[in-house]
């Protein structure tokens, strides 16, 4: 029997779409329930967010004032000690900048390795993950008399419904908290544009943009399409625009139902990153950038000129 916890990811009362792919990833699992603990210092709002998630059992909650921001180190005792007491077989997070941040300790205090990045569910306990930056897919095997602790890589699962009515429940755990951390400040960049992991459309721009002053035409094609806005590393690291905006193996993994890279030569860093992506297209001045080789569509000419042509028709 198993029984799945997945722990919600949140920020300003919202739940983040990442627990709903990790809710279809629990699915393929083959539980015979799928709890998601939500963990707040007034948790309502979220947890009857993710109560309307299709296939979710039930929804917990911890209402504690150190978990006003999800700090790894108070978390983790608090996951530890829900996922030993509801006798769970599976705790899984989503492969997020915080489901990398938290789980780790989880995994630490209940004694157990982690099952990282997630792409495919083979069985209870097999799961294929991507290495190599994504070059090759290993399977690996947990073994079956402990519990499984796992980040999803939410890339690779479709969102789950939202036409649930799980019911909520208030979960009491005398856990003790450690005092060595404690929460400064957020510091996010503010945009109306989608946000960039949950965007259904994304327009990407690369090194050949030459300037952030360049990387206009990128915004307006954007904000044209109400797409998203990405990078490449080269990008980011030229200065171009800010690191929260980098796709790839160490920025950002998404998989958008459309994704136009523009001036983006195709490392396989950048298409680790984008691999799950529905329809692809590439705009880039050399026939020979490896990006055409993954593109659906692929236009060959200069960005500076192509870009503001098709923003202008669209």
């Amino acid at each position: 029997m198993a029984k799945v916890l997945i722990v919600a990811e949140h920020l300003d009362g919202t739940l983040n779409a990442s627990t709903a792919r990790c809710v279809t990833c629990a699915q393929q699992v083959g539980a015979d329930a799928i709890d998601v603990l939500v963990l707040a210092a007034d948790p309502a709002g979220v947890a009857a967010q993710a109560a309307r998630l299709d296939g979710v059992s039930k929804v917990l909650t911890i209402a504690r004032a150190e978990n006003a921001h999800a700090l790894a180190a108070v978390y983790a005792p608090q996951l530890a000690a829900a996922a030993n007491n509801g006798g769970y077989t599976h705790l899984l997070a989503p492969s997020t900048t915080f489901g990398k941040d938290v789980l780790p300790r989880v995994a630490a205090l209940l004694g157990v390795a982690q099952v990282s990045d997630i792409s495919a569910v083979e069985g209870a306990h097999t799961f294929k993950r991507p290495i190599y930056a994504g070059n090759a897919i290993i399977t690996v095997e947990a073994p079956a008399n402990q519990i499984v602790v796992g980040t999803v890589r939410t890339a690779s699962y479709a969102a789950a419904g939202s036409a649930g009515h799980a019911p909520v429940e208030a979960l009491a755990l005398d856990v003790a908290l450690p005092t060595h951390t404690r929460f400064v400040e957020l510091s996010s960049g503010k945009s109306d544009r989608p946000d960039l992991q949950s965007a259904s459309k994304v327009v990407s721009g690369g090194r050949a943009l030459g300037s952030s002053d360049a990387f206009k035409i990128i915004y307006a094609l954007a904000d044209r399409l109400g797409a998203a806005v990405g990078a490449s590393r080269a990008a980011v690291d030229a200065g171009y625009v800010p690191s929260d905006l980098q796709v790839g193996q160490t920025g950002k993994i998404i998989a958008p139902e459309l994704y136009i890279a523009i001036g983006i030569s195709g490392a396989i860093q950048h298409l680790t990153g984008i691999k799950d992506a529905g329809t692809i297209v590439a705009i880039n001045k050399d026939a020979e950038a490896p990006i055409f080789e993954v593109a659906d569509y692929g236009l060959v000419g200069d960005l500076f000129q192509l870009v503001p042509e098709l923003t202008a028709a669209v």
